[in-house]
């Protein structure tokens, strides 16, 4: 009975992602709702990140000497100048194992 279930929450949710990226064209938004819209990736980054960044394996804070923080200031900065996701997360990435190997 659970894995039906699964199943069906699973379709549910595809297909009502899936109408409003097949249905919706670009023309059909407003000015405004498109402005609110180029926002949502810069918002939805930083609460995907938060708990991977801040919380160890036991679900406490880090320490302030952790590569993870340091890694994420870099990452701050460069996504503050560079304006770009992939330059932001390569380059917290890249900071990340050049602090943890050396």
């Amino acid at each position: 009975m659970s894995w039906i279930s699964i199943i069906i929450a699973g379709i549910l949710t595809y297909l009502t992602r899936m109408t409003m990226v097949a249905l919706v064209r670009r023309d059909m938004l407003g000015d405004k709702l498109k402005d609110v819209l180029s926002y949502v990736p810069s918002a939805v980054f930083p609460a995907i990140i938060f708990p991977a960044v801040f919380f160890n394996d036991n679900g406490t804070f880090v320490e302030i000497s952790d590569p993870k923080i340091f890694a994420s200031i870099i990452a701050i900065v460069v996504g503050y100048f560079s304006r770009n996701v992939i330059a932001t997360i390569s380059s917290g990435l890249i900071s990340y194992w050049i602090i943890l190997f050396f």
